[in-house]
């Protein structure tokens, strides 16, 4: 059985100033911890019991366990 808290993904940004965004659980989803990455700088991300979401404004590369997505941003 997986737990959530072994949920990893790693982002690299490809442009100045990707935001991180780790958002909650519960009933009321809200932001509660906020990243800035230079280009070129990468943030390991993990999934928690308070981190139920992770969001990305920017142009970076995302890898999970799933695969690798590049965001779209122009």
């Amino acid at each position: 059985m997986s737990d959530r808290n072994d949920e990893y993904i790693v982002v690299k940004a490809k442009a100045q100033g990707v935001q991180v965004i780790g958002l909650t659980r519960g009933q009321d989803t809200k932001f509660h911890h906020t990243e800035k990455l230079d280009k070129g700088e990468v943030l390991i991300c993990q999934f928690t019991e308070h981190t139920s979401a992770i969001k990305i404004r920017g142009k970076a590369t995302v890898v999970t366990k799933h695969g690798t997505v590049d965001t779209d941003v122009e």
